[in-house]
């Protein structure tokens, strides 16, 4: 039997990849998942992730300047064009200057922003949270309340209801008066 021959007429060899044919993406997405696809034929290869690219900063100022230029007439007709590079990479380190204060003040500004987020929210939470405990307490005696009131039925049967009307009275008062507390956390239509 002759040895495997493929396209590449190299014998031995099969051709590990496969042909496969020339898609070309019509639209971003279509385009995005066509390397996802071809991402996720070889889950084993490493995927190159670039590094995000450094943030230009100006070149930092010489230690020692040699050559000063001083006010004195005759300077040289070269000498206007190293002035012009001197001037322009100062107003260039100058603008870099501004723009970083101007970050660092709007990361400042995120980052307080944030914090007052944070305890608005843990404020809210706070009342929520009582007005729930409120809530479960009040279920709570109204059970105990019921459950007293049917021993109290079951153990005395002739019990006035003077005395139970007394009693509904000072708990509608009281329910009156927590409901009165109570408040709604928010207000429909406002912000």
């Amino acid at each position: 039997m002759a040895a495997q021959t493929h396209k590449n007429n190299k014998p031995g060899k099969s051709g590990g990849k496969e042909a496969q044919p020339l898609i070309l993406p019509k639209t971003p997405a279509e385009e995005q998942r066509l390397k996802l696809e071809r991402l996720l034929r070889n889950p084993d290869k490493v995927v190159p992730i670039p590094e995000r690219p450094k943030e230009w900063a100006p070149r930092a100022p010489p230690e020692f300047v040699r050559d000063v230029m001083g006010s004195s007439a005759g300077a040289g007709s070269g000498e206007f064009h190293v002035y012009r590079h001197l001037r322009r990479r100062e107003y260039q380190r100058q603008d870099f200057l501004d723009t970083m204060a101007e970050k660092q003040g709007k990361d400042v500004d995120y980052l307080k922003k944030l914090e007052q987020n944070q305890l608005e929210a843990e404020a809210r939470t706070a009342k929520r949270r009582k007005k729930r405990e409120k809530l479960k307490l009040k279920k709570l005696l109204a059970k105990k309340a019921k459950m007293e009131g049917d021993e109290k039925n079951d153990g005395d049967k002739e019990s006035d209801s003077s005395g139970e009307e007394e009693r509904k009275a000072e708990s509608g008062e009281e329910e009156q008066k927590e409901d009165d507390a109570e408040t709604p956390s928010f207000i429909m239509g406002r912000k």
